[in-house]
C-alpha cells in the first residue's frame, strides 16, 4: 500500500565521482516493497526543481526500517539530494509500480547498464531465495560504472563489460561472450538501462523465445498515473510505466 512519508537520512555513501547510495530511515511501508518497485522522492529547497524524481529501490531492511537508492548526479535534482546531511527530513511517496516475476528452480540472466543495475540487489536475494541459478551480467563505459559486483555475488556469477575494456570484456552489454556460448541456455532474462541496451536484450531473448521482463525508465513526474508522462505504447493500447510498470513483459511493448 503506498503511502507519503518523511524519512530521515541515515547518511550518503559516495561510490564514484557521480554516484552515491541514499539511505533513508524511519519507513512504516517496509513491508510491502517488492524487486521491481519504485519511490518518488521530493527535492527540497531547490529554486529550479519543481518535480518529484523516481528511483528504484537498491534495497532495504525491514528489521531497521530503512531503505536505500542507487543515484547518480545528473541533474539539479539528483545532484541536490547528494548534499544531504545525516538526520534531514526527505520526502517520498512510495511503493510504487509493480514488481519482477520471481520462478522457481530456473536459470536466469539479470542485465543491467548504467542507472538500471539499482534494482537488481533485491532482485538477486529474492531469485536465489527462491533456488534459482542466477547470472549477473552489468556494462558500463569505464572501469568507474561497474559497481555493486560484490553485493552481486552474494546471489550469483557476475559478469561485466565496459566500452573501453578497462575491467571485464571489451564493447557493449550485448557483444558479451555469455550471448554467444553454449551456455547461453536461460529460462528468464532480466533487463534494465538505457532503452537502447534493453531494446537488444529483448531482441536477444525473443529470437531465442526466452522470456523476458524490461524494468523501464520513462520519465515518471508522479507516480500514481495523473501527469501522463510517462505513457509506454503497447500491444494492449497505452500504459503509464509508473502504475502498470515499470516492469513489462517484453511481449507487451512495440519495441
Amino acid at each position: 500500500m503506498k503511502r507519503i512519508e518523511d524519512l530521515k537520512v541515515q547518511d550518503i555513501r559516495w561510490l564514484n565521482s557521480n554516484s552515491y547510495v541514499l539511505n533513508l530511515s524511519g519507513s512504516d511501508a517496509i513491508q510491502d516493497i517488492r524487486p521491481g518497485n519504485f519511490a518518488e522522492i521530493r527535492v527540497d529547497n531547490h529554486p529550479d526543481v519543481f518535480l518529484r524524481r523516481p528511483f528504484s529501490y537498491l534495497d532495504h531492511d525491514i528489521k531497521e526500517k530503512t531503505v536505500s537508492f542507487f543515484i547518480k548526479a545528473i541533474g539539479k535534482g539528483t545532484k541536490k539530494l547528494g548534499t544531504l546531511e545525516k538526520g534531514e527530513t526527505v520526502n517520498i511517496i512510495h511503493p510504487l509500480g509493480n514488481a519482477f516475476t520471481i520462478p522457481e528452480s530456473k536459470k536466469v540472466l539479470i542485465t543491467g547498464g548504467g542507472s538500471g543495475i539499482a534494482p537488481f540487489i533485491m532482485l538477486g536475494r529474492e531469485l536465489k531465495a527462491k533456488g534459482n541459478e542466477v547470472h549477473i551480467l552489468t556494462g558500463g563505459r569505464t572501469a568507474e560504472d561497474i559497481l555493486f559486483t560484490e553485493e552481486f555475488r552474494e546471489y550469483g556469477e557476475v559478469f561485466c563489460t565496459t566500452e573501453d575494456g578497462s575491467i571485464g570484456e571489451k564493447g557493449l552489454l550485448t557483444q558479451h561472450s555469455i550471448f554467444s556460448g553454449k551456455a547461453f541456455n536461460y529460462d528468464m532474462i532480466y533487463t534494465c538501462g538505457p532503452d537502447g541496451m534493453m531494446k537488444a536484450v529483448a531482441s536477444i531473448a525473443k529470437a531465442r523465445s526466452i522470456a523476458c521482463e524490461a524494468s523501464l525508465e520513462n520519465l515518471m513526474a508522479c507516480g500514481f498515473g495523473v501527469c501522463l508522462c510517462c505513457i509506454q505504447e503497447t500491444t494492449e493500447g497505452n500504459k503509464c510505466v509508473c502504475t502498470e510498470g515499470p516492469v513489462f513483459n517484453i511481449n507487451e511493448l512495440k519495441w
